[in-house]
């Protein structure tokens, strides 16, 4: 097995740094959808009006533990690897910022008002993905 150098190392820690930062945003999406969305944070993020959050209360909550589950699958994708578990937690950071990554390119092909907001969904995992697929990639190419 190959030591990875310099540079895929901080492509590595850059990469996990920025699905942290993918997995905090969707704990603060799920604490909006499912914890305030009746209340002026949540309605103010929505543009919602007190009566559409309160006739779509329901759908909000179960749509905001789906951004909790994706930032749990990502955390323990970064707990794994750095616990030395490299294969386990690479496949678990992986299919949560690429799911993360879908739902922002869903949110922007099917509201396009709400472009930034997918922007915000999907940027740093997307950045995550290709910093820890070009890492991973490179040290794959060594080793072989």
């Amino acid at each position: 097995a190959h030591a990875i150098d310099q540079g895929e190392q901080h492509m590595l820690v850059t990469g996990l740094v920025l699905a942290g930062l993918a997995a905090g945003i969707h704990v603060y999406i799920f604490a909006l959808e499912s914890l305030w969305w009746t209340g002026p944070r949540g309605r103010a993020a929505f543009g919602t009006t007190p009566q559409q959050a309160e006739a779509t209360r329901e759908l909000a909550f179960n749509q905001g533990f789906y951004n909790l589950f994706l930032a749990v699958l990502v955390a323990a994708g970064i707990a794994l690897f750095a616990l030395g578990h490299p294969l386990v937690g690479a496949t678990l950071v992986l299919a949560g910022t690429g799911s993360m990554v879908a739902a922002g390119l869903v949110l922007a092909l099917s509201s396009p008002a709400k472009r930034r907001a997918a922007l915000v969904q999907a940027g740093p995992p997307l950045l995550a993905i290709l910093l820890l697929g070009t890492a991973l990639a490179g040290a794959a190419t060594m080793a072989g």
